[in-house]
């Protein structure tokens, strides 16, 4: 069994408090992991600026080099874990044993994270718009036509208070280190083995250690990091991201509520459309903020919903080590139970058929955890409240809506997918503020174009724009 100390910019600390990470399924010890208090934290956070003096000794160009030595140490390597190793193979087994997660989506997530750091150069080439990056290391530079432009870094530091339920959100941070920021990382209770191996692949491929630290902990922990630091993330559900709207210091990312929205020009050829479908509801075992929650259509509602139970009703639970297996355990006791109960009163709504009942009962207990299987609803109205629901599992909604409303009806979204040939249509969905990533046309929403920003520009968030003129 592994041991995780607290790291404290680079520096190992065992606390007098640990807690253990089990096995999902066997309540087997996986990991002891060090507990860090909101004390030590704050104290801590009085030398964050050494972060970002260690790592301005290397220019971003030196910093994204080392991030592509890190892509392979983090894909292929065996690294440094706590008082031990890990091997690729050895973290994809304690990753899904931690978080219920099928081992060949932890291995998806893997290569995923891989790639973004193999593409940094241009990933950061586009996120700041083609900006010299040397710019932002001195803070001020000639953009070119002979104009000064100046970009203040508002933190030494970037924190992020990290979940457990889906470990593709560490993309958010992976940049930060090239733009001469530290990080500052509350992991998630059941998933710190993402952020403690991409940790050791940095520091193994030359990043300095002294640019880490590492906070597991409680709630404290995680408030205290976000107290302490100027910029910070945090994942959660719609009551955090409801709790810091409008604060400029957090980049709150919740639930994401993406959709599909079928064209009136476009609804009656559907069937084409349900791979897209099925993949965007499915994809991950429907755990990211990125899986359609909501398909909108005016007409054919009721046999696209039935159409998508035909193909996701059936699917079951299989062991995580299975190659087929799709969906993710809720491994917090009671939890899964929880979730159906709110779904339960949800189908009590005038209107809403439960259209995947058919294929059996959706809530699987097994004696440590529990699963979800897909569920599909028919909402025959945008009033229902059932439209405006997100789930940690392959749940959606198929609304039946007109197409002229749809855009004020679908309320906040990460992800729009908008698929019509209608340019009025097209043109309404690109003015609409209240979707984030649009996708014109057949494009899954869980398909990500990683030379675009998520959800919000990194480099908007980390750095002022501001206005310097040098005699």
């Amino acid at each position: 069994m592994i041991k995780l100390p607290v790291i404290r910019w680079g520096q190992p600390y065992d606390s007098l408090e640990v807690t253990e990470v089990n096995h999902f399924a066997t309540g087997e010890p996986i990991a002891k992991v060090s507990q860090a208090g909101g004390g030590i934290i704050k104290r801590d956070m009085r030398q964050a600026q050494q972060a970002r003096d260690a790592l301005q000794k290397f220019s971003s160009r030196e910093l994204i080099a080392m991030l592509g030595k890190a892509a392979d140490l983090y894909e292929h390597g065996t690294l440094p874990m706590g008082d031990g190793t890990q091997s690729p193979d050895d973290f994809v087994h304690q990753q899904s044993a931690s978080t219920g997660l099928p081992e060949h989506m932890c291995r998806a997530n893997m290569a995923k994270n891989s790639f973004v750091l193999k593409n940094m150069e241009k990933i950061l080439e586009c996120l700041t718009r083609g900006l010299d990056l040397a710019i932002l290391s001195r803070g001020h530079g000639e953009e070119g036509r002979g104009v000064v432009v100046s970009y203040q870094a508002q933190s030494p530091v970037l924190a992020a208070v990290l979940p457990s339920n889906s470990p593709g959100v560490h993309t958010l941070w992976l940049p930060v280190i090239a733009l001469q920021m530290g990080l500052v990382l509350k992991p998630g209770p059941q998933e710190p083995w993402t952020p403690y191996r991409i940790f050791a692949a940095y520091t193994e491929a030359g990043v300095p250690r002294e640019a880490f630290s590492l906070y597991p902990g409680e709630a404290e922990a995680g408030a205290a990091v976000l107290e302490a630091c100027e910029r910070a993330m945090i994942f959660g559900g719609t009551a955090t991201v409801d709790r810091y709207r409008g604060n400029p210091k957090v980049q709150a990312h919740g639930p994401g509520f993406s959709k599909i929205l079928l064209g009136d020009d476009d609804v009656d050829r559907w069937p084409d459309y349900l791979d897209l479908m099925v993949e965007s509801i499915y994809l991950n075992s429907g755990r990211g903020c990125i899986n359609c929650s909501g398909i909108w259509a005016s007409r054919n509602a009721r046999e696209i919903a039935d159409a998508l139970a035909e193909r996701l009703g059936p699917i079951d639970v299989l062991p995580p080590t299975d190659t087929k297996a799709g969906l993710a355990a809720f491994t917090v006791p009671g939890m899964g139970a929880a979730v159906w109960k709110q779904i339960e009163q949800v189908l009590k709504a005038p209107g809403v058929t439960h259209i995947t009942e058919r294929f059996g009962p959706r809530l699987v207990e097994h004696e440590r955890a529990s699963y979800l299987r897909p569920t599909i609803i028919h909402v025959p109205s945008p009033e229902s409240p059932v439209t405006q629901t997100e789930y940690m599992f392959p749940f959606a909604t198929v609304v039946e809506c007109p197409q002229s409303e749809m855009l004020k009806r679908i309320g906040p979204t990460l992800v729009g997918t908008v698929i019509t040939n209608d340019e009025s249509f097209r043109q309404a969905a690109t003015n609409a503020t209240n979707i984030d990533r649009l996708n014109l046309g057949p494009i899954p929403t869980t398909k990500l174009n990683w030379l675009q920003p998520h959800e919000g520009n990194l480099i908007d968030f980390l750095f002022r724009n501001r206005a310097l003129q040098v005699a």
